[in-house]
């Protein structure tokens, strides 16, 4: 469309930029999270404590956000 204007660009961007930052602790979870691979071992091994430890680690140190 050509009639959007500029403010309603600049609106726009807020609006993203407010859902993306609000998802932060998602991907710094994600970052940190046990890989797949460590996930399978863990299985194998029998050593699942351990890692849903690190998990709870994990989630304390980047909380759900509220918004």
């Amino acid at each position: 469309p050509t009639n959007i204007t500029n403010e309603q660009i600049l609106e726009k961007q807020v609006e993203l930029q407010s859902e993306y930052d609000a998802e932060e602790w998602k991907r710094n979870r994600q970052l940190e999270y046990p890989s797949i691979e460590e996930c399978v071992h863990a299985i194998l091994d029998d050593t699942l404590t351990e890692l849903q430890t690190k998990r709870a680690e994990i989630k304390l140190k980047h909380p759900k956000s509220d918004a």
